[in-house]
């Protein structure tokens, strides 16, 4: 990251240093807490995989299976709770226009090789240690923010006050997180997941009845993507997709596990490479395109997660759900209370703004908070540009926010 080594947070957030040391040290624990903070993501995972799913024929079994089996190996390898999420550029363009598997398959193969093609040369490594620590932490607040807002939405757009999906539902899960926010006996995250899928069954009559045991094996579907399909990903998916990742599934998520994780930070290139290579091996079998993420990582953390194992767990739990049910559970994912999943947003993004409290300088301040209103008014990458461009020229004297020394002493 730039702006030299890794950075401690202050004990604000609410973790013992034996805690902190033991992730640091690299080792894994599957304990209650990992079980916790490993569902602290699915806010993110469920509603983008349930609406691929649904509106471009995605297949689940497939999706999720390699899903699981991305985040057990990342978390041997990262032995931190290194989220794996949908690509959301790819994810969104393919809901709001309809893009087949096909076209969604060539975005994440096309993204991941020309990440794989940057991390070989070395510019992932240059294009980190170029950037300022007050535009990285503009795009981690913008993200923050962002997740923070979707969760509200969530709430917001269940249109009733009471009931199994509501408002007051979000009231109870937000009041459950708040009561046991610093507990390391009761995972928050695991409560407010349980009374979701109770509020699930309770609200969907006949619902273990729409389950079935057996599971759909995967296809090899590269050779089945014709040349304008090709075309179409490219295009469509990976143009925005591919700054996305590298500010946000690299270069931010690197940031926040030198805060988290200081002992043991998440190096650019080996998180670039793992996005490539996961997306590389997992496509061509219907595997939804994946990235690491900052928010992803924010939220397990929240939750209590601070080993691999808490990945390491969701992933087994995934591979084991596809393997015993394929395709049916996507009715589970359809009926899950999105009053839940907002809660578990909203304090993933407050977790992920919250690191950003380091920024106390006039000029790094006012860096940061250019590059979140432009990612906020118009998007990640060109909001990114935008604050970096106001950094240099802040740096080089073009303009001032902050009067010289000897201005003060006239």
């Amino acid at each position: 990251m730039s702006g030299g080594k890794c950075q401690t947070r202050d004990e604000a957030d609410g973790v013992g240093e034996g805690v902190r040391t033991r992730a640091g040290e690299g080792g894994l624990r599957f304990d209650r807490l990992e079980m916790g903070g490993a569902l602290g993501d699915l806010g993110t995972f469920i509603p983008l995989l349930a609406a691929m799913v649904k509106t471009c024929a995605l297949p689940l079994a497939p999706a999720l299976f390699f899903a699981g089996l991305m985040n057990v190996a990342t978390g041997f390898l990262f032995r931190i709770p290194m989220a794996v999420q949908p690509m959301k550029a790819i994810a969104t363009v393919a809901i709001a226009e309809g893009l087949n598997v096909r076209q969604i398959l060539a975005a994440g193969l096309a993204t991941s090789l020309v990440l794989l093609a940057l991390t070989l040369l070395g510019l992932v490594d240059l294009l980190n240690r170029s950037l300022p620590r007050s535009v990285v932490r503009g795009l981690q607040l913008a993200l923050g923010l962002k997740l923070l807002t979707t969760g509200i939405r969530f709430i917001a757009d269940t249109d009733a006050w009471w009931g199994w999906d509501s408002i007051a539902m979000g009231v109870v899960c937000a009041g459950v997180v708040l009561a046991f926010y610093f507990s390391r006996r009761v995972p928050a995250a695991l409560v407010v997941f349980l009374l979701g899928l109770g509020a699930m069954f309770m609200a969907t009559d006949g619902l273990l009845d729409k389950l079935y045991l057996g599971f759909a094996p995967p296809k090899f579907w590269l050779k089945e993507i014709a040349p304008g399909e090709w075309g179409v990903g490219i295009l469509k998916g990976a143009v925005p997709q591919l700054p996305l990742t590298l500010l946000n599934s690299v270069i931010a998520v690197c940031a926040l596990s030198c805060d988290l994780f200081p002992r043991r930070p998440a190096a650019p290139r080996r998180v670039a490479a793992s996005v490539a290579v996961m997306n590389l091996l997992a496509c061509p079998f219907g595997g939804m395109p994946m990235c690491h993420g900052a928010g992803g990582l924010a939220a397990q953390y929240r939750f209590g997660a601070r080993t691999g194992g808490s990945v390491i767990l969701l992933g087994c739990a995934k591979m084991a759900l596809a393997l015993l049910f394929g395709s049916s559970l996507l009715i589970c994912l359809q009926n899950y209370p999105m009053s839940v999943l907002g809660i578990l947003l909203l304090f993933s993004g407050l977790e992920l703004a919250m690191v950003c409290r380091d920024q106390r300088a006039k000029t790094d301040f006012f860096v940061m908070l250019m590059t979140t209103g432009a990612c906020l008014a118009v998007n990640s990458a060109l909001g990114f540009a935008i604050g970096w461009a106001m950094a240099l020229l802040l740096e080089y004297g073009v303009f001032r926010i902050e009067p010289r020394p000897e201005d003060n002493a006239l």
